[in-house]
């Protein structure tokens, strides 16, 4: 007969013995089998779990799952000792910071960046355009699509891989350009550079990044972890001072970006309420009263211009020498489309690919979700789908958004704000376990709906009969012209 001191010495991952009813097992070989998953099983590595296992299991579960060169025999009862430890050792206070392991999806990460990143931070990132209708739009959109599960297929291996831009990644996402990094976290954008290389997916990094791009380009191939997978992608905004875009577009193309990514949604930036309250609040606590709109002089011709941190001059017109100075170096794409008509104007153009964006909900207000977009390019120009590559961002949360993107039609999907906020709460860390949250939805929700390989999506694998309901049937401007170009 064994003791209980004997089964105590068994209490790790590489040997794990507990005691159930009277009678010691060796679960070292099932640990990772567990439907419940092995923390649940370690935590009674080497002692009695009796209590927790008659409390999920019906009698006979173990002796009839776990070999029988796995059953030990019976423990001398004598020697078994009591689990009196208290239930809960740790409470979280609700001022303690959210440990990464708490982190379970996107959402949970803004409220980790809550508790320890500053006001300032904080509010810069989480703050939206007017009324926050945009935002609403983002928010709601996804929920009015819905899965459509199929069953009975062999859903053993599932491949996420995807070419974007000309480049591999192992996801169908990528990390969306935003900036000031650095009021979150010390190490800024190389957070971002660190998680995408080791992931092996791209980064898109920001113009105005806090982090230089040599630096960011340098870390992004000292941290690659596969050989093919990972990159980058430069983010363009085009200056009031011409000779700046170029030195901008120059820096692109000698440090290897791998695609050109002009914003074109931000001729001015947009009223974020939030983030001008809290900077009006500090001028008021520091004695000052001073309006938070700034007026930008943008040419020595005219009038200065309000909100004009980049170009408002800037024209379907100016794609033409941004594209011969970007020259063969990679993709170019448009980011910050909201409507058909001018996806098919930069299709017209020549770009690569399109970007549906709306910054985020952070420039015009009651704009309408990228998601909505592309339903309204799929009703009245669904040649572009063929024609050029489509990405998206705005609100995507979850692996199920991405798969439903991917279903109708977006090559890839980016993220940001969740991004910033998971650098902002556990750095580097953050970024890499934001990425595995992404990747384990988008595997398990390919898995339950009955695809293995992301080129098997498509519209059949969703319902989207109640967005459908929010676009028009008509459009409201060139219709006639519309028409004629899609051939409806």
């Amino acid at each position: 007969m064994l003791t209980g001191a004997e089964v105590a010495k068994h209490n790790t991952r590489e040997s794990c013995w507990v005691i159930v009813n009277g009678n010691a097992y060796d679960v070292t070989d099932f640990l990772d089998q567990h439907p419940g998953g092995a923390s649940v099983i370690l935590k009674y590595a080497g002692k009695d779990a009796t209590e927790e296992y008659n409390a999920i299991h019906a009698e006979g579960t173990i002796e009839k799952h776990l070999p029988r060169e796995k059953h030990l025999g019976p423990v001398d009862p004598a020697t078994i000792a009591l689990n009196t430890e208290p239930k809960t050792l740790r409470q979280l206070k609700p001022t303690d910071p959210i440990p990464l392991s708490m982190c379970l999806c996107l959402d949970d990460f803004e409220a980790a960046a809550e508790r320890v990143i500053d006001r300032r931070a904080f509010t810069y990132y989480h703050s939206a355009a007017d009324g926050l209708g945009t935002l609403r739009n983002n928010q709601q959109d996804w929920a009015k699509i819905l899965l459509r599960p199929r069953i009975l297929r062999n859903v053993k291996r599932v491949d996420m891989r995807r070419v974007m831009l000309g480049q591999k990644s192992l996801l169908p996402i990528f990390i969306a350009p935003a900036a000031r990094a650095k009021l979150a976290h010390q190490d800024g954008e190389l957070c971002l550079a660190k998680g995408a290389a080791r992931a092996g997916i791209p980064y898109c990094t920001s113009t105005v990044s806090t982090v230089s791009h040599d630096q960011l380009a340098a870390c992004l191939q000292a941290e690659k972890v596969h050989k093919e997978e990972g990159c980058l992608f430069f983010q363009l905004y085009v200056a009031n001072d011409k000779q700046v875009t170029i030195e901008r577009i120059e820096t692109a193309r000698r440090l290897g970006f791998k695609a050109l990514v002009l914003t074109v949604d931000s001729a001015v930036v947009g009223k974020r309420e939030e983030d001008e309250r809290y900077r009006a609040e500090l001028d008021y606590i520091n004695g000052k009263e001073v309006d938070p709109a700034a007026y930008i002089k943008v040419a020595d011709d005219g009038p200065p211009v309000l909100r004009a941190f980049h170009s408002p001059a800037v024209t379907w017109d100016d794609l033409k020498w941004i594209r011969e100075l970007w020259g063969n170096s990679g993709p170019f794409v448009l980011k910050g489309i909201q409507t058909v008509e001018d996806a098919l104007l930069a299709a017209e153009a020549g770009v690569d690919a399109i970007y549906l964006s709306n910054h985020g909900g952070r420039q015009c207000d009651d704009a309408p979700s990228s998601i909505r977009t592309l339903m309204e390019i799929r009703r009245f120009a669904p040649d572009l789908l063929q024609k050029v590559e489509i990405y998206l961002d705005g609100w995507v949360r979850r692996g199920a958004d991405v798969i439903k993107a991917l279903c109708l039609g977006a090559r890839g999907v980016a993220i940001g704000r969740p991004f910033m906020y998971a650098l902002g709460a556990h750095g580097t860390a953050g970024v890499e376990k934001a990425i595995r949250i992404l990747s384990e939805e988008i595997e398990t929700t390919m898995r339950l709906i009955g695809v293995t390989s992301l080129d098997q999506l498509n519209p059949s694998y969703v319902d989207t009969t109640v967005l459908e309901r929010d676009i028009p049937q008509r459009l409201p401007s060139a219709e006639a012209e519309l028409r004629l170009r899609c051939k409806l």
